[in-house]
């Protein structure tokens, strides 16, 4: 068996990982216990049981995709260096998808925008605008949501949105649309950070996307990253 993706995410609680063929998108295998801590012990364990799952090898990877946040620190530190060490390893590129992308990505091309939102705590939330289609439309970004209808993307286009995730009726309400459509149950899925993986063309390793305090890290190669 070869050409296969390799998806990792331990942004969040859980520690997941997905096996998938690229040709075609198939999923083969799948683990994704709910640890909310102790992903660094866990991980590579998982990876080789999911392998195992499936009948594959580590010779069998082609890519590696990986949740680059925005998310827990440490998980996202942990999932980040596990993808790169691996595709050094075996010679292979690694892509990076944002939590929010893949928290949206299950409602692309059902005719209306999405907006991702995520309760970030502190009084924040991250959030990210995509087209119908899919296209991101603002950067994702931490602020309080009373700011988000500064933005002139969520401000002018959000009307017609659908909101999703754990922020999404504190971002619906910031903008002024307390009536919109929201799934607030609504999470990520390793499922479509494989998805989202098999599409992106492979352009730098994969780095950390840490919006907010001592954490803000930018991306200096995604171009995707604001605050507000």
């Amino acid at each position: 068996m070869s050409g296969l993706l390799l998806a990792l995410d331990t942004a969040a609680a859980r520690c997941a990982v997905a096996l998938s063929r690229l040709d075609d998108g198939r999923l083969l295998a799948r683990r994704d216990p709910l640890l909310g801590k102790g992903h660094a012990e866990v991980l590579m364990g998982l990876v080789g049981e999911t392998l195992a799952d499936a009948a594959a090898d580590y010779a069998d990877l082609a890519k590696i995709a990986v949740t680059v946040g925005p998310g827990s620190f440490t998980g996202v530190r942990v999932g980040v260096s596990a993808a790169r060490a691996l595709a050094l390893a075996l010679g292979v590129p690694a892509v990076g998808v944002t939590t929010l992308e893949a928290l949206a990505f299950p409602h692309f091309r059902k005719g209306r925008p999405v907006v991702a939102a995520i309760d970030a705590k502190r009084g924040e939330i991250y959030a990210a605008l995509f087209s119908p289609e899919g296209m991101p439309l603002a950067a994702p970004l931490v602020t309080a949501p009373d700011a988000l209808a500064e933005h002139a993307a969520f401000r002018e286009l959000a009307g017609d949105a659908l909101f999703v995730g754990s922020g999404a009726a504190l971002a619906a309400e910031a903008l002024g649309l307390p009536a919109a459509d929201r799934d607030t149950d609504a999470e990520w899925d390793i499922a479509s950070v494989s998805a989202l993986g098999a599409q992106k063309v492979p352009v730098a390793a994969p780095v950390p996307l840490y919006l907010r305090g001592a954490d803000a890290k930018l991306a200096a190669n995604s171009g995707i990253v604001a605050r507000a």
